[in-house]
């Protein structure tokens, strides 16, 4: 195999945004007034502005509705220099949507954000799991990455994976079903406090210095309220001062997929796919 490349690659990742999702699970009526989401309309832009602070390009992956509800939302996103990537049309599960809904589903969203001026390069599957139509799909749509569950990084039909590990996302730490994420970060499947993963997230992008590879770290807005002001600093700044170091480089998906897909095989290290996904 070919060895990890020198610079570790990372990128910092938010899932998520408005009302969508909560619209899949049934938390919200079909006659619920949309388009005041605290997510989008308090979170986000408080977030941007420490984003900026720290002089970190994101990339988020927002779900296709919200490009007809927070349309000025997403354009101020892109203009500040972050990476506005696909997650569906309203968080669907992507592993259990059929090949035919896949393709629906990705046509719908890439033409909604396509008539607000943000062109889709990237998909993260809602669950982790590419599905029946698998990357194939994916580039016949004319995408130029995927960031589904696992490990390591690498190109499959023609489309750059940059996979996401349970272990790096917030969510991890409180849901029950993944705690044998919490068991990869501590050796126990009890709850992780907000502070033990802000110094999780450091040690493991820390790790990336000397030895490459990709990570990426997955937060969502509606949980920075429970990593708290003062560890989302914290973690803000660590990210930016490590990636001035010159070892390590902080970048969005898209920049990340651009020097994967320009790599021998392997250089970012064995792609390995997750078969868990949100319900375990």
């Amino acid at each position: 195999m070919t060895a990890f490349s020198p610079v570790g690659l990372f990128s910092l990742t938010f899932d998520n945004l408005g009302e969508a999702a909560e619209l899949e699970m049934g938390a919200l009526g079909a006659d619920a007034a949309l388009g005041s989401h605290a997510t989008a309309t308090e979170v986000v832009p408080r977030l941007l502005e420490r984003l900026e602070a720290h002089g970190i390009a994101a990339t988020f992956f927002v779900e296709g509705l919200n490009a007809e509800l927070y349309p000025d939302l997403l354009r101020g996103m892109v203009e500040r220099g972050h990476e506005v990537a696909y997650h569906a049309w309203r968080h669907e599960q992507w592993g259990e949507l059929s090949a035919a809904g896949q393709a629906e589903n990705l046509a719908r969203g890439i033409d909604a954000f396509e008539r607000i001026g943000i062109e889709i390069a990237g998909l993260r599957p809602p669950g982790g799991q590419l599905g029946p139509g698998g990357a194939a799909m994916l580039r016949e749509a004319g995408l130029r990455y995927c960031s589904p569950a696992g490990d390591g990084a690498g190109v499959e039909d023609g489309v750059v994976l940059l996979p996401f590990a349970w272990r790096h996302l917030d969510a991890a730490c409180v849901l029950p079903p993944l705690a044998g994420a919490r068991e990869e970060m501590g050796g126990s499947g009890e709850p992780v406090d907000p502070a033990a993963f802000a110094a999780w997230l450091a040690s493991e992008t820390g790790r990336l210095a000397g030895s490459g590879g990709y990570l990426a770290i997955v937060l969502h807005p509606f949980m920075l309220g429970w990593l708290g002001a003062e560890n989302l600093e914290s973690l803000l700044g660590g990210l930016a001062a490590l990636a001035g170091r010159g070892d390590v480089r902080l970048c969005r998906c898209v920049d990340a997929a651009g020097a994967v897909a320009g790599e021998p095989a392997g250089s970012r290290g064995e792609l390995v796919l997750d078969p868990r996904g949100w319900s375990g």
